[in-house]
């Protein structure tokens, strides 16, 4: 059995409903959303986020779950495609998940107000539910992704994050997406402020090792989602990258941040900086890094009673440091 399916089994009946009350989630009377929307969710990835928040909402009480469980699943996952979408024009990407972009089909502006429209539809279902806990923690979570977002650019500039900066970024950009889909989960079955603080914390702690191991896969060579050296080319600073230019002496700190500037990388200068920042300890460093994060987020999963969602959420944690993309 795959790792996914075997998370999933729990809660295999609850994504099959998801996957009708998601769909009824992005409709429109606008015909051309509409043929944007069916694209989208027929070209789905794995939908990790659901399967937290209907994890963590059943491993507090299966009793209590229900339609607002549904809902804040549907708010976490319109929250996220619309921020995939505003991503892919940011970065000018034409690929998402190995199919075409919105925008590189319906352009820029096509895409943006798409990414507009669906973040529009997440807030309002927790309006139109009075769902204004469900509205907090979202809301929350989009204030925190823009701060990492435009930190990061901010930083990426003058080449001078360090690993304070860059763990500052992370639990802002992608930490505080998953963070919000436990907590999005405990809330919907009423769990108390200390629990739902409790399992965020988890949240952050798995999506902290979640990037990590994002960050590693450009200095592997493995059968991946996306390809060798990607981030280098791009100009993103990683953490085995950030790691090695904060330890190295000043000579080898210019000659490093030199290449990595450059705007026309060839793969012989790529594979140099792979090969110099493995060799300084870089991808080392950021291993031990996203084990420990890992474990202290198991330290907090083992916190709550014993039951097969938990057990679940625990085979979640091992899935996202040893996936293949």
């Amino acid at each position: 059995m795959k790792a996914v399916e075997k998370f999933k089994k729990p809660i295999l009946i609850e994504m099959e409903e998801f996957e009708k009350t998601f769909r009824l989630s992005m409709k429109s009377h606008v015909a051309l959303l509409n043929r944007i929307t069916y694209y989208i969710v027929n070209r789905k990835g794995k939908q990790m986020r659901p399967m937290f928040v209907f994890l963590v909402a059943k491993m507090f009480d299966k009793n209590k779950f229900g339609d607002k469980c549904y809902r804040a699943a549907s708010v976490i996952e319109l929250i996220h495609t619309a921020t995939l979408v505003h991503d892919d024009v940011v970065d000018e990407s034409y690929f998402r998940r190995g199919f075409f972009s919105i925008n590189s089909i319906w352009k820029n502006k096509i895409a943006v107000l798409v990414g507009d429209y669906l973040l529009s539809k997440g807030l309002l279902l927790c309006i139109e539910n009075n769902d204004f806990d469900l509205l907090k923690i979202i809301s929350t979570a989009v204030k925190e992704m823009s701060e990492g977002e435009l930190l990061q650019i901010e930083k990426a500039k003058k080449l001078d994050i360090n690993v304070d900066t860059y763990f500052k970024i992370i639990k802002k950009k992608t930490a505080s997406l998953i963070s919000s889909c436990c907590a999005l989960g405990a809330s919907s079955v009423n769990a108390t402020k200390d629990e739902i603080r409790l399992i965020s914390e988890f949240g952050e702690l798995i999506g902290i090792a979640f990037q990590i191991k994002d960050d590693l896969f450009d200095y592997g060579n493995n059968n991946i989602g996306k390809p060798v050296g990607i981030d280098i080319k791009e100009k993103k600073m990683t953490l085995p990258l950030i790691h090695v230019i904060n330890t190295i002496s000043k000579k080898d700190k210019k000659w490093l941040i030199k290449i990595f500037r450059k705007n026309y990388k060839t793969k012989n200068s790529i594979n140099s900086i792979i090969s110099y920042v493995a060799e300084k300890g870089g991808v080392e460093y950021a291993k031990n890094q996203m084990f420990l994060y890992q474990k202290k987020a198991l330290e907090k999963l083992k916190k709550f009673p014993e039951n097969q969602f938990r057990f679940a959420l625990e085979e979640m944690v091992e899935f996202v440091i040893s996936r293949k993309k």
